[in-house]
């Protein structure tokens, strides 16, 4: 063991199944500050988890919505009341003539708002992380399943968590240190 203080525990598991089952006892110990890394996504991970729903599709509905709205508003605003062209005596508020350019919109506040939105979510950029120094943790890009637990967790005491990995099936916990 080392003097510093640790980060946390990582914990190494050879399959889908066996980090599945994993991911049900931490969540059952009441773990809060933890997290399971797989090199491909695993169906069934979040429920194992316990994870809540994402917000993320409600900030792409408002992206979306707010993208719609500028486009349509604008375009109105624009050739109803700022400039208006009577060409061949159409109606200048002909909607229909607006609907590419307000889908157009649409999409790209949608995409801007999810792309932002996910980044913050997920606190990203992380530019370093305790696990980048583990040399077991390289396997995770390849074909090895992981859990980290955190040293902040209110639940964490190292031995009694070390014990709960073990007895997971981890065939592989080291202790990570920030």
């Amino acid at each position: 063991m080392s003097e510093n203080k640790p980060w946390g525990l990582l914990a190494r598991y050879e399959n889908p199944a066996e980090l599945l089952h994993a991911c049900e006892q931490v969540r059952d110990a009441n773990y809060e500050k933890w997290d399971a890394n797989t090199p491909f996504p695993v169906h069934g991970l979040d429920d194992a988890m316990g994870l809540k729903r994402t917000p993320l599709p409600w900030f792409v509905l408002g992206g979306g919505l707010t993208g719609a709205t500028f486009g349509l508003g604008f375009m109105l605003w624009v050739s109803v009341s700022e400039y208006p062209l009577n060409i061949g005596g159409k109606p200048l508020d002909s909607v229909p003539a607006f609907i590419p350019v307000t889908f157009e919109l649409t999409v790209l506040f949608s995409c801007i708002t999810c792309f932002l939105t996910l980044w913050g979510l997920c606190g990203l950029p992380k530019l370093y992380h305790p696990a980048f120094k583990s040399k077991a943790f390289d396997a995770v890009t390849d074909d090895k399943f992981f859990i980290m637990i955190e040293a902040e967790d209110k639940n964490f005491d190292l031995e009694k968590t070390r014990e709960l990995l073990k007895k997971t099936g981890a065939n592989l916990i080291e202790e990570l240190e920030d």
